[in-house]
């Protein structure tokens, strides 16, 4: 099948200036639609959120079960390579969808434990309750969200957890400067 040429190149000439058109082959292939048929995608999108919300207690208690079983994992083993990898991929997933999901404190306790994961010069070094401590502070939040005064508390105990991991990871890393940077950098996890 031969496909058409595009019509040709039109030029109008002027005292000072030439108007040369293009011919569009795509306007022969475009259709319109009227207003009243308008898709909406992002309309789509939210609404199928909304039928989906029900659910996101369910995915973080089991993003959050995931977490406590290769916390578990750490503690029978030790920190090998793939403990290592399952923790932070664990804690990660639960840093970017937390948010999403209503546990924005959630993601931040995440994000904290991913620091100290990633900046940590010998994880075998850092104190087992600091990352118990995040562990737990996962579950509770998911597990207690469902109550309005805990909110506060925990995006409190999240930013303290912070505050304590920077503090751990800033004194190991004295000497590697390229660490620091990264540890004294503000949060890019969403807040409350």
């Amino acid at each position: 099948m031969m496909k058409q040429k595009p019509g040709t190149i039109q030029v109008k000439s002027f005292g000072d200036h030439h108007v040369i058109t293009q011919p569009n082959p795509l306007r022969k292939v475009l259709v319109r639609v009227p207003e009243s048929d308008l898709d909406d995608p992002v309309g789509r999108a939210e609404k199928a959120l909304a039928g989906l919300s029900g659910e996101f207690k369910n995915w973080m208690t089991v993003e959050a079960d995931r977490l406590s079983a290769a916390h578990a994992a750490v503690l029978r083993e030790g920190f090998t390579t793939e403990n290592r990898d399952e923790l932070f991929r664990a804690a990660h997933d639960i840093k970017g969808d937390a948010a999403t999901f209503g546990f924005p404190s959630a993601g931040a306790a995440a994000e904290s434990l991913c620091r100290i994961i990633e900046h940590a010069p010998n994880l075998d070094q850092v104190p087992a309750e600091l990352i118990a401590h995040h562990i737990n502070a996962v579950q509770a939040i998911v597990r207690e969200r469902t109550k309005l005064d805990t909110v506060t508390t925990a995006s409190k105990l999240s930013s303290q957890l912070r505050g304590i991991a920077d503090e751990f990871l800033v004194k190991v890393n004295r000497d590697r400067p390229e660490h620091l940077e990264a540890i004294l950098a503000p949060s890019i996890v969403p807040a409350d």
